[in-house]
């Protein structure tokens, strides 16, 4: 319909919209699509982009780690892709760097954003004894739960303090305009192509909503300077040696993650209870 119409650019902003965009893409040459988060490049007038949501869940796991009493973290996933598979082993490894004991207790929620679903993982995790919940869904339901049940909690994708003063200690901001306006403007240059772009941190793809005043000053100050190590290009958040689930090597001592493998994950790493579904 927005083809039919005459838009000459859109933005697919979901993992699953890729086969759509595809053939809608090969049907209408003259519009150029961009698709979120996606992995389908099929047509010439298809681009892709996604942001390294990664790097910012490091920050959180760190400061997770730092400030759970229970060592129980608990964390609402969306779908089991990649990009989402890829945040729970950034958080836990970042976690467990500075908390051995730490644990971590999943749920996946099958939607991006779906409240009820959401509140009612929240509260199963509290039960599990998660003093701290990290999400990987959009709404506001798992930090007011936290806020209600006395535990701390990060948002998602956008600043969720006002609904959750007490709980809420930050969130990951998915900034979208800077790419949007450039993109859009490529467009109206005539200088569109197609591309791959996957941004994070350095660029301010990535970004963090306001730091919660009950983070310790001492956590704040490592989380910070990772921060500025991931925004320099001094740290990688998959940086070896990190072992898989199953205890078998994946990256030796010193080496950093492939695109191609966080781009491809479908395991946990080694310390991680549970199965990625399938």
């Amino acid at each position: 319909q927005m083809a039919l119409s005459g838009v000459n650019m859109i933005f697919a902003t979901s993992f699953g919209y890729g086969p759509d965009v595809n053939n809608v893409a090969a049907r209408f040459p003259n519009v150029k699509f961009e698709h979120a988060t996606g992995y389908m490049q099929d047509q010439p007038n298809v681009s892709l982009y996604n942001a390294r949501f990664y790097e910012g869940r490091a920050v959180i796991g760190h400061i997770a780690g730092r400030m759970t009493q229970t060592n129980t973290i608990g964390y609402i996933a969306s779908f089991p892709i990649p990009e989402v598979v890829m945040g729970i082993n950034a958080a836990y490894l970042h976690a467990r760097a500075v908390n051995p004991d730490v644990q971590f207790r999943v749920i996946w929620a099958y939607s991006w954003y779906d409240p009820a679903q959401e509140a009612a993982a929240a509260e199963a995790l509290i039960e599990q004894g998660a003093d701290i919940l990290m999400q990987h869904t959009d709404s506001t339901a798992p930090i007011t739960i936290a806020q209600d049940r006395g535990i701390l909690a990060f948002g998602q994708a956008s600043d969720m303090t006002a609904f959750a003063p007490e709980a809420h200690l930050s969130a990951i901001l998915d900034v979208w305009a800077p790419y949007y306006i450039e993109r859009i403007q490529a467009r109206i240059d005539g200088t569109w192509e197609a591309g791959n772009d996957w941004s994070g941190i350095p660029e301010g793809t990535v970004g963090f909503a306001p730091f919660n005043d009950r983070i310790p000053a001492d956590v704040l100050a490592e989380a910070e300077a990772m921060i500025e190590d991931i925004r320099s290009g001094a740290y990688h958040p998959f940086t070896g040696p990190i072992n898989r689930q199953d205890g078998s090597a994946w990256l030796a001592e010193g080496e950093v993650a492939p695109d191609g493998d966080l781009l491809g994950m479908n395991f946990y790493v080694e310390g991680m209870t549970g199965d990625v579904p399938n």
